[in-house]
């Protein structure tokens, strides 16, 4: 067929049509199946290696990931040999300018790197609690090149690896809970510690608590209350919760033994100008 001066083989277009077709279907079936799989692996080498969740978590990501990224490049490769587009001189010339912008790509190079040895040595993991970078919150996923942490407030951070410098992973063996509890100056300071080692007498059976609690004394003297401190050790995650219970039952101790909680007061002064 002559089209504008422009020789077309109408069955060579329809074949490589039809074989397009064929690719982009094969690659929509394997692709999520693939996914599958990989995920179905690690899961089973997990339980082999009696590795734990949150770790089996991280490298069942990461490994999709990888496998997204093959899944592409196979993808590409074979839509090139579909069109008769030579490979050899397409991976030369991105090697030229791979190697011209590869200064640019620092940073790039910079969060795979370091992405390896957050993997390798164990730094963060999903579902761990962590500080990093400037963001507090939850681990969803680990990267070669991005971590995402998920804050308490809902807000899902897309964090460059070579950003995370320092990591304080809050998940790692137990907890502690620690409640402050202030009472006045007038009330006795004996008397306020007693009714609080009863208090943790009784939260030293919940199951959540692995140390503890106990009443360890004076912690501090403010300008009209003196503060009493109570520490445990929990579960990891369970500190908050414990926490608040605590104090709830401590409050409710101290209303029962006539111990009052200091709050602050307005004394105003009135003077005629008669």
């Amino acid at each position: 067929m002559d089209l504008f001066g422009i020789d077309f083989n109408l069955p060579a277009i329809i074949g490589a049509l039809l074989r397009i077709g064929l690719l982009i279907i094969l690659f929509i079936i394997i692709v999520p199946v693939g996914k599958k799989l990989v995920g179905k692996s690690i899961q089973k080498a997990g339980s082999n290696q009696k590795l734990s969740q949150t770790r089996v978590k991280t490298l069942e990501k990461l490994l999709i990931n990888l496998f997204s990224y093959t899944a592409g490049f196979l993808f590409v490769v074979m839509l090139f040999a579909i069109l008769d587009i030579p490979i050899g001189p397409l991976l030369a010339s991105a090697g030229i300018i791979g190697l011209a912008i590869g200064f640019g790509a620092q940073g790039l190079v910079s969060d795979i790197v370091t992405g390896f040895f957050i993997l390798l040595e164990h730094q963060l993991e999903v579902d761990d609690y962590v500080t990093a970078a400037g963001y507090d919150g939850i681990v969803e996923e680990v990267g070669l090149r991005t971590t995402k942490i998920r804050s308490f407030d809902g807000t899902l951070n897309y964090v460059p690896n070579r950003f995370i410098e320092g990591v304080a992973n809050h998940s790692r063996g137990n907890m502690r809970a620690l409640v402050d509890m202030r009472v006045s100056y007038q009330d006795s300071i004996d008397k306020a510690i007693a009714v609080l080692e009863e208090v943790c007498a009784v939260f030293q059976e919940d199951e959540r608590f692995k140390d503890g609690p106990n009443a360890i004394g004076v912690q501090s003297l403010g300008s009209s209350e003196v503060v009493l401190r109570v520490v445990g050790q929990t579960e990891n995650g369970l500190q908050w919760e414990c926490e608040r219970d605590l104090r709830k039952q401590m409050k409710e101790a101290f209303e029962t033994a006539g111990i009052t909680i200091p709050y602050p007061h307005q004394t105003i002064i009135q003077t005629s100008t008669e």
